[in-house]
């Protein structure tokens, strides 16, 4: 019986122990698997805490036979006051000889893309970040799914 005991907080503290906790996690689907321009993807959350410390990540599931080895995307950062400011960032899918980066298997890969380590917020509210594809090709063929997370590094500024 103590064997038994003992295996179950092994496996316990194994499963509650693994990965990264996101205090906020969004994912959308891409539908047919093409990224329109037009198909703009929001993702709205709250910050309360203005002197925690973030991470915040992009990850992105697509097909094994992606064309590209990178992903352009606009994104657009409205802040609690209405400001909006917008960045153009180069998702890196492929490394440099074109092997794919990520998680994959025989249909397609999946990446979570770190966008800004320590970031902070300087105001209390509702934020929201929009993706926009930003490629030459319309729609965008082999783009799955986006997901957009939060993670709390548990440190404070």
């Amino acid at each position: 019986m103590k064997y038994h005991l003992i295996l179950f907080i092994i496996s316990l503290t194994l499963f509650t122990a693994c990965g990264p906790s996101y205090m906020f996690e969004e994912e959308a689907e891409i539908a047919d698997h093409a990224w329109s321009y037009q198909d703009t993807i929001n993702f709205a959350f709250e910050i309360k805490d203005t002197n925690r410390i973030y991470n915040l990540y992009l990850e992105v599931d697509h097909d094994m036979d992606f064309p590209f080895q990178n992903l352009y995307t606009q994104i657009y950062t409205r802040f609690p006051s209405g400001e909006r400011i917008k960045e153009m960032v180069s998702l890196e899918l492929a490394d440099k000889t074109g092997l794919w980066i990520g998680d994959c298997n025989n249909n397609y890969c999946s990446l979570n893309i770190p966008i800004q380590q320590g970031a902070y917020f300087n105001a209390a509210g509702q934020y929201q970040i929009t993706l926009e594809q930003f490629m030459r090709q319309d729609p965008l063929p082999g783009v799955r799914k986006l997901s957009f997370k939060i993670e709390d590094t548990g440190k404070t500024r």
